[in-house]
């Protein structure tokens, strides 16, 4: 019984190391936010291609207003 004992606490050791182990979560973080960089530089370079669209309603209204005067 002692025996079987030991074996599953170090078993259980073993396992929880194993899983608690540094490297594989690490370099599968680094792909990601590598991925999400290379993602954001190209809608900034999509984004800076289009023209900007400019909205001013007080000009319009100005406009609107002196064409009926």
């Amino acid at each position: 019984m002692k025996r079987a004992q030991v074996t599953l606490l170090v078993g259980a050791l073993v396992m929880s190391s194993l899983a608690m182990a540094e490297g594989g979560g690490d370099k599968a973080f680094e792909r990601m936010m590598a991925a999400q960089s290379q993602a954001m530089e190209k809608y900034a370079a999509n984004e800076a291609k289009r023209d900007p669209v400019v909205v001013n309603d007080a000009k319009t209204d100005k406009a609107e207003n002196t064409e009926k005067m």
